[in-house]
């Protein structure tokens, strides 16, 4: 099961999910999508917070509405964490999370320390907590399938931007080519036969000179 929940802080809303338990944990590790980010109480055990940015949107520009959003509700998910005061959460996005035979389940590692960062959280804001809350939906989803549907997705995009930008190159190089003929043959229709007879004095009458007296 997964929890579903709608931050309506930025437009569009944001939609941000978590894993019943552990085990949820594992699968929602294994399934996320590139532009997720995770989020997680640091050095406390908590729930795994995903937040799925818009395509295109950075993690490192979440407004800080959005932001103070997934931090409260990654606090109010972890036991410990929601009864302490000053805390930090963490959060990296799901491409940086690293997971291996040695880890125990739920538990997950960073690639690059340089792209998690931290944000403090003060206190447990309960009217941002309880907004959050009166959002959630449980669902049952196929993550394996919708990775595979997202990936196909994107493969196909990826396919019909190259198809468009060799087209495009495709024009521009007959463009060019037809350019450079151009340029190359200036000259073909000024020394055509005709235009060479026109201009030459040899198949004129005996009376053309009389034009210039």
């Amino acid at each position: 099961m997964v929890y579903y929940f709608t931050s309506n802080t930025v437009s569009p809303s944001a939609f941000i999910y978590v894993g019943k338990d552990k085990v949820e944990n594992e699968e929602l590790i294994k399934y996320g999508w590139e532009d997720d980010v995770w989020f997680h109480v640091d050095n406390l055990s908590s729930a795994h917070i995903y937040l799925r940015l818009p395509e295109g949107d950075s993690w490192e520009d979440i407004p800080n509405d959005l932001l103070t959003d997934c931090a409260q509700l990654t606090k109010a998910n972890s036991i410990e964490g929601n009864k302490k005061d000053n805390i930090t959460v963490v959060y990296t996005p799901w491409s940086n999370l690293k997971k291996d035979g040695r880890m125990a389940v739920g538990q997950v590692g960073f690639k690059d320390q340089r792209k998690v960062k931290r944000i403090h959280v003060a206190q447990r804001e309960n009217p941002i907590v309880n907004r959050l809350n009166k959002t959630k939906v449980e669902k049952f989803p196929d993550l394996n399938q919708e990775k595979q549907d997202r990936q196909k997705e994107l493969r196909q995009r990826d396919r019909a931007a190259q198809q468009a930008r060799q087209k495009e190159e495709a024009r521009i190089a007959r463009e060019r080519k037809e350019k450079a003929w151009q340029r190359d043959h200036a000259y073909d229709e000024l020394m055509s036969e005709e235009n060479i007879a026109a201009s030459s004095n040899q198949d004129r009458d005996e009376d053309f000179l009389d034009d210039f007296f």
